[in-house]
């Protein structure tokens, strides 16, 4: 919506359509197609995780290729072979090679932030001009950044772009912190609103940090945002934040969660954080400003003491852990797993991921199954068991549909138990399950 956003205020004339309604916006007249995309090919650290154990190319890829595919298709069909197509989006690092570009069929990738950038590239395209085949956007200053002008799907409006933090895996484009004024944020809203959204998700990569100048949350600046957004709607969720967030300004999440309860009915407030390790060294050595402004040395008691402070209010951090950081070692390893066994007592869920080689690590190598230690599996074992531990209760308060709840819960729960038994006992022991007898 963003890219809708800036395109049609270049006046250039743009449709967001679903893959499956190509056949309704592709005509002869057709000058470009622009695809937006997560995973094009399944490396995201999810994807490489869970097709590396089960050897099974993602969807995503799959449905990547096809929607491509059928692209060119429709063009052919209604005369116009020579339309371009051009892919964006967090995902368009994956595409950042010219064989890989040839292989889809694929014009240009942009990678990067594109509302500047990304114009002059599709003005070429309707010029009828050659493109380049890689081009990286430049970083968008606050002011440029354009409101959307329809709804986004989950009612998904950007309160901050970037994050600061600085950490070597991270890409570029997120470095740079930007929070964007209130008013702006609300004229979002309202879009999604006016055109029937029940439900705002506010993204940033740590919500509490909005307006915040450093590394410790401004908690007036956030208390106002989502005062402001209650005044609209009830249901509000968030995307991210971050633990060394929640404990540097302790006083945030109590403070939060009252705003919160007085005017909704949420059983748990929930969003993705990142965990990662819990080995000081590669802290140090990845990660340093992840931890700011405290020390390295305190991560783990930083991360048991957000969820203390998270627990106590009513809120669940799905979380997720890095496996195969360069330089990991057993020990390292070892380090995570007594973390997790410390977060035990917490309402919570925890996802170990496979490292990516991204940003400044983009050099390294992809982790894969092969390449587990014995600590890994321990540590992946530990996960599941703290998964089960509290999914049911998460079930139970998330799901509000009654026939839905009991089958998630006493059904489909129950089959992944047992499925899983035999699975989870070698992991426990250091075994590869997959090949262990």
């Amino acid at each position: 919506r963003k890219m809708e956003a800036a395109l049609a205020e270049a006046g250039l004339d743009v449709v967001v359509a679903h893959p499956d309604h190509l056949e309704r916006v592709i005509d002869s007249r057709t000058k470009v197609v622009g695809i937006t995309t997560n995973d094009p090919r399944g490396l995201g650290p999810a994807s490489t995780t869970f097709s590396s154990l089960t050897g099974r190319r993602t969807y995503s890829a799959i449905f990547f290729e096809k929607t491509v595919r059928r692209i060119r298709e429709v063009a052919m069909r209604k005369g116009n072979p020579s339309l371009k197509i051009i892919a964006g989006g967090p995902g368009a690092w994956q595409l950042a090679d010219e064989r890989v570009l040839n292989s889809y069929g694929i014009d240009c990738v942009l990678v990067g932030e594109g509302e500047i950038t990304g114009i002059e590239i599709f003005k070429k395209a309707v010029r009828g001009e050659s493109l380049p085949r890689i081009v990286h956007g430049e970083t968008v200053p606050l002011e440029k950044i354009p409101s959307i002008k329809h709804r986004t799907i989950s009612g998904i409006v950007e309160i901050a772009r970037g994050c600061g933090r600085g950490c070597k895996f991270c890409v570029p484009n997120l470095r740079i912190y930007r929070c964007r004024p209130i008013e702006r944020i609300m004229e979002e809203i309202e879009v999604n609103l006016r055109e029937g959204a029940h439900e705002i998700l506010l993204h940033a990569e740590d919500v509490l940090r909005y307006g915040a100048n450093g590394p410790i949350p401004d908690e007036q600046k956030v208390l106002e945002l989502f005062s402001r957004i209650l005044q609209r709607t009830k249901k509000i969720s968030i995307s991210h934040f971050a633990f060394a967030s929640v404990v540097s300004k302790p006083e945030l999440i109590p403070r939060l969660t009252e705003i919160l309860n007085a005017e909704t009915d949420a059983k748990f407030y929930s969003g993705q954080v990142g965990i990662e390790t819990g080995s000081p060294r590669l802290i140090k050595k990845h990660m340093f400003g992840k931890v700011l402004p405290f020390k390295p040395e305190q991560w783990p008691e930083v991360v048991v003491e957000a969820h203390r402070i998270l627990a106590d209010h009513g809120w669940v951090p799905c979380s997720t852990l890095i496996s195969g950081l360069p330089g990991e070692t057993a020990d390292d390893v070892r380090k995570t797993i007594e973390l997790v066994q410390r977060l035990r007592g917490y309402r919570s869920l925890i996802v170990p991921l496979f490292f990516v080689p991204l940003g400044g690590l983009e050099s390294g190598k992809f982790f894969s199954k092969e390449d587990m230690l014995p600590e890994h599996w321990m540590l992946m074992a530990e996960c599941i068991k703290h998964d089960f531990r509290w999914v049911d209760s998460l079930a139970r308060d998330y799901l509000t549909n009654p026939a839905q709840r009991f089958f998630i819960r006493h059904v489909v729960l129950r089959v992944f138990r047992r499925a899983l038994k035999k699975p989870l006992r070698l992991m426990e022991e250091g075994l590869d399950p997959t090949t262990a007898g």
